[in-house]
């Protein structure tokens, strides 16, 4: 085989043009590969599974605030002083079935290739009858027997407590195994994704060296045997090659900075929040429970205990002496906010503050729920002193400064808070969605083809002279 070097200039220059084309496609394809990837790995998690664990999140808040609204209807008995909230009670018990039943065909719909998340479903609409029979039993139980305000009759109580006990056992573990599960999904997407887009950035980096290298060797080639200083197609195509890789670098980067964003800014914290707000609700549902059943009062309230305790974490303390025990920690993180003394889903979220409003937001909730934790020692006070009804009153007072008041401020400022995240999470996906459409791969390929139009053109011309 001669040696290239003293090749005639036509067979070079069509060597090396061929070189260019090569490198040029090469470039396109790869940096095309690698833009649709970070396009589906951005889909998969912004489309797909975050929305499925915020609708299996919201599942679990709805079961949640249903059995709390059946809790409250055993406290209220026939006493006619509670005859408005109890109507209350009940329009909110009917607007959660209504909530289950679209987040389970929602669900059901986004886990249909998924065979775990269809037993789950499955689980919970096999058993959700069984509760809802349960409950309506409970009420009817209770409406024959005239009961006075938080002293059920034993059986009403019996078959609450079975329907309880089939949520806790049953319904709930099944709907937080979807949001587990997608959540994993999430975690196992996002880690391949990154490191996909990091490598990516040296493979686009490096094909779009080689084929300007390849371009700039040509023009040096041309330059050389035909005495010509620029080939000014070759140029065109050189420039066109720079700025398809500097745009493809930069629609990397910025897909790796919106998927960051969306993943570890806005996405964690939104099921942090969804988790925080379904435990909220349980904790409100905890209050009328120890109310309405003495028998089983020491383990709904250490049940309060430990859902207050997920929800925002303070070592080395008591129920009794939890308001105080958070108060300094509070107020230290109040004067400086990178200062979180206590964990749980608040304390996460106060760690990971990133979005405008966020920290106002956070600061509202950490505020409202010292303010409910501070109403539910009342409640207890008021039932160890013997005044039953007057800590029914005030557990589902909605009053300014009466339990429930209370617990609606918290339950809308985790709503805002979470809001801000799942903002900042859907305009950090629509961002990469519209980076990386169709007009961009469209515009992509129109580049490519003009490069190596271009290439061709640029040497046409100067191997017509040897025709």
């Amino acid at each position: 085989m001669r040696n290239p070097l003293t090749w005639s200039t036509p067979r070079l220059v069509r060597a090396l043009t061929g070189g260019c084309l090569a490198a040029l496609a090469l470039a396109g394809v790869v940096t095309a590969t690698i833009l649709g990837g970070a396009r589906d790995g951005t889909d998969v998690i912004g489309h797909q599974a975050a929305p499925q664990v915020v609708r299996s999140a919201d599942l679990y808040f709805a079961l949640n605030d249903m059995d709390a609204q059946a809790a409250n209807l055993l406290l209220f008995g026939a006493d006619p002083d509670f005859a408005t909230v109890r109507r209350q009670s009940l329009d909110t018990y009917d607007q959660r079935r209504a909530q289950v039943a679209t987040d389970l065909q929602r669900v059901a719909e986004a886990t249909a290739d998924d065979p775990a998340g269809r037993t789950a479903v499955q689980t919970v609409l096999s058993e959700l009858g069984r509760y809802e029979a349960l409950v309506a039993r409970a009420q009817l139980l209770d409406d024959q027997a005239h009961a006075p305000a938080g002293r059920p009759p034993a059986d009403a109580l019996t078959a609450y407590r079975a329907a309880t006990d089939l949520l806790r056992q049953r319904l709930l573990p099944a709907a937080d195994s979807v949001t587990a599960a997608n959540s994993a999904t999430v975690e196992r997407r996002f880690t391949a994704e990154r490191g996909d887009l990091g490598s990516g950035f040296w493979w686009i980096l490096g094909t779009g060296v080689l084929a300007l290298g390849a371009l700039a060797g040509l023009q040096r080639l041309l330059a050389v045997r035909y005495q010509r200083l620029v080939n000014v197609p070759l140029a065109a195509a050189t420039l066109l090659t720079v700025g398809g890789l500097v745009t493809g670098v930069v629609l990397l980067n910025r897909a790796d900075h919106n998927l960051v964003v969306a993943k570890h800014d806005a996405y964690d914290s939104v099921i942090a929040l969804s988790r925080a707000r379904a435990t909220a609700y349980d904790l409100n549902a905890d209050e009328s429970r120890f109310l309405s059943d003495p028998a089983r009062a020491a383990a709904y309230e250490q049940s309060y205990f430990d859902k207050t305790q997920t929800f925002a974490r303070v070592n080395g303390t008591t129920l009794p002496g939890y308001p105080a025990a958070l108060a300094p920690l509070a107020d230290r993180h109040r004067a400086d906010h990178t200062s979180v003394g206590f964990g749980g889903f608040l304390g996460d979220e106060l760690r990971n503050i990133t979005f405008a409003g966020e920290q106002d937001a956070a600061e509202r909730v950490l505020a409202t729920f010292q303010d409910y934790q501070r109403d539910d020692r009342k409640i207890r006070d008021l039932n160890a002193q013997g005044r039953l009804k007057e800590a029914i009153a005030y557990d589902t007072g909605t009053a300014a400064g009466e339990s429930n008041a209370d617990f609606a401020r918290l339950a809308a400022a985790l709503d805002d808070v979470q809001a801000v995240n799942q903002n900042a999470m859907d305009k950090a996906v629509a961002t990469t969605d519209d980076d990386l459409d169709t007009i961009t791969a469209t515009m992509g390929a129109v580049l490519l083809a003009a490069a190596l139009a271009l290439t061709a053109v640029g040497v046409r011309s100067r191997l017509r002279e040897y025709a």
